[in-house]
């Protein structure tokens, strides 16, 4: 067994004894719904680690210690917040469309376990390898408007819907330059699938291609996942809590779940699309060599805790726009820079060709 295809000795592992017991067809199904137990698993306890990163980044950035009372330097912290989530009453006001309300962090939490399908964590390590891998994350993460703009209207306060509305007007706004910083990428490569985008970047990086791609990508996702500078819809000091104002418990848990979901999500397809995915750096002669023994998975793990660490590092380190702001942001600046870098790539990509003779 070598490190490289460890998941699909994992998997043909679990086949083999499944397979005489079960037959194929309820295997298939077997090993989709372990996958799918997998990644919720994955994405509880990696939300455990990410708050206490989040405090610990925090703390780095303004000097100061962060957690570090209960549990040794302080890791037991947001296993003790969990217990607290968990034990906290979970209060329903009386005037709330309860249906509507109810359904709201559910639904949420149902698009942020649906893209983990197509991200390539290695070396045919791709849950679901899809020919249209980019436009399915695409169509899947738009759907999360619909269930804050849910949350807002079911909740029958006034800060919670303005909170909802500013999520629709938001999230929608930055979609668009965020499909369009992908468009150069898929140029590029000639495919939507994830792991061809990945196997493209054996030589270079698009990131080194497409770099205003990529910083428009990273602007946009961090209004997409609604972190600061771009969390107008939670915005404490005008509108309480937004479309969460009226949740407690694992409730409101499950919004903050489906955030930090999100924002593995976005790091990951960062680095599937710019950073190489599982690939190692490329460079030249023994160091290269010497880069190749580290597992693909290992590669795709570090890239995309290092992007986690880009988006928090803007959240303390920048302060929040107005919505004015914001939405001008979008629409002025970002689409307009985003169809410029679209046909900057295709003029590129032409006089590339026109040299070699393609």
């Amino acid at each position: 067994m070598t490190d490289q295809n460890i998941f699909m000795t994992i998997s043909a592992f679990l086949r083999s004894l499944l397979g005489p017991l079960l037959g194929n067809d309820l295997t298939d199904m077997t090993m989709y719904g372990v996958g799918l137990l997998g990644v919720i698993i994955f994405i509880f306890t990696n939300a455990v680690v990410l708050v206490l990163m989040e405090r610990k980044v925090a703390a780095f950035m303004q000097s100061r210690l962060g957690p570090n009372r209960v549990g040794p330097w302080g890791l037991l912290q947001t296993v003790a917040d969990t217990l607290k989530l968990l034990v906290k009453e979970d209060y329903k006001p009386r005037e709330v469309d309860t249906w509507v309300w109810a359904l709201g962090p559910a639904l949420l939490f149902i698009p942020a376990i649906g893209a983990y399908a197509v991200i390539p964590f290695d070396y045919q390590a791709v849950p679901v390898d899809l020919n249209i891998g980019i436009f399915y994350f695409i169509a899947l993460s738009s759907l999360s408007t619909l269930p804050f703009l849910m949350a807002g209207w079911g909740s029958n306060n006034k800060y919670s819907l303005i909170g909802g509305m500013r999520s629709v007007a938001q999230m929608i706004s930055y979609e668009v330059p965020l499909i369009f910083s992908l468009i150069g990428v898929i140029m590029l490569v000639g495919s939507m699938q994830m792991s061809s985008i990945v196997e493209a970047q054996h030589r270079i990086w698009f990131v080194f291609l497409q770099p205003v791609a990529f910083l428009i990508y990273v602007i946009a996702a961090t209004a997409e996942t609604n972190r600061t500078p771009f969390d107008l819809v939670e915005c404490e000091g005008e509108i309480i809590a937004g479309p969460f104002t009226e949740y407690s418990g694992m409730r409101w848990a499950m919004f903050f779940l489906a955030e930090y979901a999100n924002l593995v999500a976005v790091s990951a397809i960062a680095t599937t699309l710019f950073l190489g995915g599982w690939q190692p750096l490329p460079l030249p002669g023994a160091l290269g060599d010497l880069m190749a023994f580290i597992p693909g998975w290992a590669w795709f793990a570090a890239k995309t805790y290092f992007m986690i660490f880009i988006f928090m590092w803007f959240r303390w380190t920048f302060p929040r726009f107005r919505v004015d702001q914001l939405m001008a942001f979008g629409w002025k600046v970002l689409i307009p820079l985003s169809l410029a870098n679209i046909l900057v790539t295709g003029v590129g990509i032409y006089l590339y060709r026109m040299a070699i003779g393609g």
